[in-house]
């Protein structure tokens, strides 16, 4: 497996081109399926992630084209979708364990051909995350489901039932999942307490455009009226506000200074809160925000997870890291997922002051320094955390399983070389 080494201590200064977002990306690439027209995504990640999902679809009977793009003068990835006609209704387990994601077909293919076959998803180790919010749904609008030997097995008598549903839980997925479905039902459905995310916004916008009927976008009841059929669009996928997060902490870390080039202030004011609470110095231009702690002084700054608009939990891993650098201590609580303190074990290898209490907190001390060690990743995020860590150790860090950072980080090395980070890639066969 390929590993990445750092070797700390250098002060990052210079512009980051933020990508497209994965997390955006992903159900709008299953939401081609709900139209035999053409689907063009603009502004895609070159990510493992993207490249699993498309083969996912190619499986299914989606013809796929790639080309080369620019965004600002950066390179960037276009992919069409088109579903003309399906091949299989079954999505298989030696594709959906690699990426937890691959559920989005279910809502898609249930409501365009009335049936799919999905195998339970894989995904990070960072908790349970069922699908029991997605399945209950699906089953209140019509839908017949069975679990049995690893799969789910959906069925559905005609088109889908449009009808009320109350989450009982904030679910960024099931939210995904269900408006998908949605937009083919017949009848009117309501979703009350979705998910608020940037991302399912984007997913709604694009549906809209392919003559969907969606009301509600950016709040917790969605109204959709079903139609019977929807058309292709072209879509630019909005930018990774997690990559921008984690950059962000890598100029504040290294106490630098770094231009996030495509990023969306809107879609981040918790992070920069608590980064200006910090001491950090945040500016925003028409199409950038500008991370500047040179010369500053950094205290601890409590943060809880919570679902959009508040803390991200994608960037709760980077920010206890952060808060190793900073005078004080800070307390670190996750209410979203139930084990994502994994990261920390590794962290206290570097020399780092972390006390985790059960799976819900962490109390951060800040040290005078973090020594260069070999550490493990664990999951995307966590691996992000152990790159920052890297990034002001003393010494050299070698950061095992890398491949948990390919499928959330596009050029991650080479981003980080451009503004002065010392950073290498070594690839399994470049090994003694």
């Amino acid at each position: 497996m390929d590993k990445i080494k750092i070797h700390g201590g250098r002060v990052l200064e210079g512009k980051i081109f933020i990508s497209g977002a994965k997390n955006a990306a992903l159900p709008l690439i299953c939401a081609s399926l709900l139209t035999d027209e053409t689907v063009t995504l603009t502004n895609m990640p070159m990510l493992s992630d993207i490249k699993a999902m498309n083969l996912l679809l190619e499986q299914l009977g989606t013809q796929i084209s790639e080309f080369d793009d620019f965004v600002d003068g950066h390179a960037t990835k276009t992919y069409s979708y088109r579903t003309k006609s399906i091949k299989s209704l079954v999505a298989p387990y030696d594709y959906v364990r690699k990426m937890r994601a691959s559920y989005y077909v279910l809502g898609p293919l249930l409501a365009r051909y009335g049936k799919c076959e999905l195998s339970l998803p894989g995904g990070c180790a960072i908790g349970a995350r069922p699908m029991d919010i997605h399945l209950s749904s699906l089953e209140k609008m019509g839908a017949k489901i069975e679990i049995r030997n690893g799969y789910i097995y959906a069925e559905s008598d005609g088109r889908l039932k449009g009808t009320h549903i109350i989450f009982p839980g904030v679910s960024v997925g099931a939210t995904c999942n269900v408006l998908m479905a949605a937009v083919l039902a017949e009848g009117r459905t309501v979703l009350e307490n979705a998910a608020k995310e940037p991302e399912i916004g984007d997913l709604a916008r694009m549906l809209n455009d392919m003559g969907a009927k969606i009301e509600g976008i950016g709040t917790s009841v969605l109204t959709i009226d079903g139609v019977s059929s929807l058309h292709g669009t072209v879509h630019k996928v909005i930018a990774d506000r997690i990559e921008a997060g984690s950059y962000a902490v890598a100029a504040a870390i290294t106490r630098g200074r770094i231009e996030l080039i495509n990023a969306r202030p809107e879609t981040l004011r918790q992070p920069l809160q608590v980064l200006k609470d910090m001491g950090v110095r945040i500016a925003e231009t028409d199409n950038s925000i500008i991370v500047d702690a040179k010369g500053c002084h950094l205290v601890g700054k409590d943060i809880m997870t919570e679902p959009f608009p508040g803390f991200p939990t994608d960037l709760q891993a980077q920010f206890l890291a952060l808060m190793l650098t900073a005078d004080g201590a800070s307390m670190v609580t996750e209410t979203i997922f139930e084990n994502r303190f994994m990261h920390v074990p590794e962290l206290l290898r570097m020399g780092a002051n972390i006390n985790v209490h059960g799976h819900a907190s962490a109390i951060v001390r800040g040290v005078k320094k973090l020594s260069g060690a070999p550490v493990m990743a664990t999951d995307l995020r966590a691996s992000f955390a152990l790159v920052l860590a890297g990034l002001v150790a003393e010494g050299e860090t070698t950061v095992n399983r890398v491949y948990h950072l390919d499928r959330g980080y596009e050029k991650l090395e080479e981003k980080l070389k451009g503004v002065g980070a010392d950073i290498v890639r070594i690839k399994n066969d470049e090994e003694d």
